[in-house]
């Protein structure tokens, strides 16, 4: 089982962060990605200057075969609940979702919406967003719960309680868990995800991981999570600021080796939780990677002579408010 985007099941996998580092110009690792078969799926964080960057990180995880999430990634707006940011984000889609190259799912923005985000703005501002993405995409749009991911109620409301209701039906929710998250009154629980199931709204757990300090059982959450068939994806291949990375060496301090290594410290803690339940073989996985290759060449980052010194990434901002 696996949750449903755009009429088919996708498998579980991981996220990527690389605006931050050399201009864009980063070894993704997708060669190596290949050897390990749960990575079904990549979300990819572009911040709104990274956009012929960002074609390019869709292009090359498309001609691997996997399912690609693109999201609209501004580390200065997480948590805001300005309705601004959210049609800024749109209207960015709108002006480059085609020179993306298409053939991806749109997560609308990153984490907008803060913890005390009453469930009437959320749906009032999504609804003029989603209208304006809607010149240009026709697929399921995720969104993320407001809270930083983390408020279950609250997108619940906003799409089965008292209107105004978010009324795009062609939507899917999804959740970010840490060990400090935080659903606006308590710390995070499986609780959150059964709100979450009885909106009878798809919903996905977009990002995971151990970042972070607090009470939240991210782990138990996140099984609980894929026994009732919701796809989860790990935080993060590469490029987080904090060290959470599944690969060596950080993009932050080489951008472009020859290859990518396992994090072994790391790598499995997330690993291990996309693996529990593989969606299809890893025979038939590896079958439609190897024709996708065949029938495409894959894009291979351009080395540079020099190399810029990538901005640090703003912490994921997890916090109890």
């Amino acid at each position: 089982m696996a949750t449903t985007i755009n009429r088919r099941p996708v498998g579980n996998g991981v996220n990527l962060q690389p605006s931050y580092y050399n201009q864009g110009n980063v070894n993704l690792g997708l060669q190596l990605m290949s050897q390990f078969p749960a990575i079904r799926t990549v979300r990819i964080e572009i911040e709104p200057a990274m956009a012929h960057s960002g074609r390019n990180w869709i292009q090359q995880a498309l001609s691997m075969g996997y399912f690609v999430i693109a999201t609209y990634h501004k580390h200065t707006a997480n948590g805001s609940n300005d309705p601004n940011e959210l049609i800024q984000a749109a209207h960015w889609w709108r002006a480059n979702y085609q020179f993306l190259g298409g053939n991806f799912t749109i997560n609308l923005m990153n984490e907008w919406g803060g913890h005390n985000m009453p469930p009437q703005n959320y749906a009032t501002a999504y609804n003029q967003a989603i209208q304006i993405v809607r010149s240009v995409y026709t697929g399921d749009i995720i969104i993320d719960l407001p809270g930083w991911g983390q408020n279950a109620s609250v997108a619940a409301a906003a799409v089965t309680g008292t209107k105004p209701l978010i009324t795009d039906r062609n939507i899917v929710l999804s959740t970010h868990i840490y060990p400090p998250s935080y659903n606006g009154s308590q710390f995070f629980s499986t609780r959150d995800i059964d709100v979450l199931i009885r909106s009878r709204v798809r919903f996905i757990v977009g990002e995971f991981g151990t970042s972070g300090n607090g009470y939240c059982d991210w782990s138990g959450c996140v099984d609980y999570a894929t026994s009732n068939g919701v796809t989860i994806i790990g935080w993060c291949w590469n490029g987080d600021g904090q060290g959470h990375n599944m690969t060596n060496p950080y993009w932050g301090i080489n951008p472009l080796p020859p290859s990518l290594q396992i994090n072994s410290n790391f790598f499995y803690t997330i690993y291990n939780k996309l693996s529990a339940t593989l969606q299809t073989s890893p025979e038939e996985f590896a079958q439609a990677q190897k024709q996708t290759k065949d029938s495409k060449k894959t894009n291979t980052p351009t080395k540079t002579t020099q190399t810029k010194a990538p901005k640090k990434k703003a912490n994921k901002k997890i916090t109890k408010k």
